[in-house]
């Protein structure tokens, strides 16, 4: 009985792209989220996820689907985000505030002005079931290419990510791990956008990576929990969605929510347990 729960879904070509979609996006967004709340930089992920939108309607009007402008419009909004809260002084979270309802505002504006067909709940909450071949080649990309730089420069960011000054100090460019970082997380969260949407992106990059560091004693430990955490949240809540027809982002979301609620009382019982 159980096996037929977990193996029918999987007879159907979408409902592969889905899987492969959802794991694919389940360890990127996870292993970086570690990073992330190291840096206390989670509504700044969900700035970039929010910016995209004008770029969306403008690269939809002109004929490029969703997927393909994934990496620029990443690239552009992480760039320019970075650069506003570096160049201004009226602090971090009041720059990314701005930036976030403002890009948002606009590209509601700009998909009314243009006409642009767009929909807007599949955007807003994600409809990995849409998935096609092109979609999964852009997303095995972007989760390359992002893997591939986390492991390139994963020591540098690391010491950036714990002591950005003492990193300075050292000699490393903190400036380019900071861009770095940012160009990264941007297309992770991109790449997301499909399978949880705007909204939801921030709750697969937080709460597996909070989850993970609730029960683990080092970093190295959080990022594979996180990992873990991250692909057992998107596979269930991908087959539980299936299942009871209901919305595939919010059940990996809530899915993801309880794996946290069941670490928090596991950490509490450690504890207790010392």
């Amino acid at each position: 009985m159980l096996s037929e729960l977990l193996i029918d879904p999987f007879q159907y070509d979408f409902m592969i792209r889905a899987l492969i979609a959802a794991v694919f996006c389940g360890v990127t967004l996870s292993t970086l989220g570690t990073f992330t709340i190291n840096r206390n930089m989670g509504f700044m992920a969900d700035a970039m996820a929010h910016a995209t939108l004008p770029i969306i309607a403008v690269g939809v009007f002109f004929g490029f689907s969703i997927s393909e402008l994934g990496a620029p419009a990443a690239i552009v909004v992480a760039l320019f985000l970075g650069f506003i809260v570096k160049n201004t002084k009226i602090g971090e979270d009041t720059s990314i505030g701005i930036i976030f309802s403002t890009f948002f505002a606009l590209g509601f504006i700009l998909i009314k002005l243009l006409n642009v067909t767009i929909n807007l709940e599949d955007l807003l909450f994600g409809q990995i079931l849409a998935v096609n071949r092109t979609d999964i080649y852009i997303i095995t990309a972007l989760f390359l290419i992002v893997i591939g730089i986390i492991i390139i420069f994963f020591k540098q960011l690391l010491f950036y990510s714990f002591d950005p000054i003492g990193a300075e100090v050292k000699g490393l460019n903190t400036n380019f791990l900071n861009y770095l970082f940012l160009i990264t997380l941007s297309l992770a969260v991109v790449s997301a956008l499909q399978t949880v949407g705007i909204i939801l992106v921030l709750s697969m990059l937080i709460i597996p990576a909070a989850s993970a560091k609730l029960i683990t004693d080092t970093f190295i430990d959080s990022i594979k929990v996180s990992i873990a955490f991250g692909i057992i949240s998107s596979v269930t809540g991908l087959i539980v969605s299936y299942h009871l027809d209901l919305p595939t982002g919010p059940s990996m979301s809530l899915v993801a929510s309880t794996v946290f609620l069941l670490s928090y009382i596991s950490s509490k019982s450690r504890i207790k347990n010392r």
